[in-house]
């Protein structure tokens, strides 16, 4: 599960200089703790990262049945809930895989693995995106209303559910 310490540990250095352009102060924020480690290492939290998201999908997804099993009426209020803390895990996953890629791509020489780290990245987006458009099609307050804008701004765009 990805806990409130993960997301903390996960989180990238901010950028040096920022503050003289913004004018506002640099937070200290924890040294990446991958930075040195081993490519070996690297792979192996993509792949703990994996297995946080595909926790988080079945959290989205108990979330999903217990909303349909809520009503009517429906307590959309808890699903709601539960897609923010899970679009909350899955944004830290992906900034780290997105450390990860930049970290192979660039200090450790390693173009091929940081484009399937990025494909990775990009396919779980697309999953995300899909499952959640599904989620929306399938919401019982939905049904029928096939026709209105709403339902089609949100198929066009499923990224706006989240």
């Amino acid at each position: 599960m990805i806990t409130a310490e993960a997301v903390a540990d996960s989180a990238v250095p901010s950028v040096p200089g920022t503050a003289v352009a913004t004018g506002v102060p640099e937070r200290e924020e924890p040294a990446w703790p991958w930075k040195d480690a081993p490519i070996r290492a690297l792979v192996q939290r993509i792949h703990q990262l994996q297995a946080e998201r595909a926790q988080a999908f079945r959290r989205l997804e108990e979330g999903h049945l217990q909303y349909l099993r809520s009503g009517p009426p429906y307590d959309f209020p808890r699903y709601r809930s539960t897609v923010h803390e899970v679009t909350q895990a899955f944004a830290a996953a992906s900034r780290e895989v997105l450390a990860v890629e930049t970290e192979l791509a660039g200090p450790r020489g390693q173009p091929l693995l940081a484009s399937h780290v990025r494909s990775l990245q990009q396919l779980e987006q697309t999953r995300l995106a899909t499952v959640a458009l599904l989620q929306l099609m399938g919401a019982p307050e939905l049904s029928g209303q096939e026709n209105t804008l709403e339902m089609h701004q949100l198929k066009m765009n499923p990224d706006a559910l989240l």
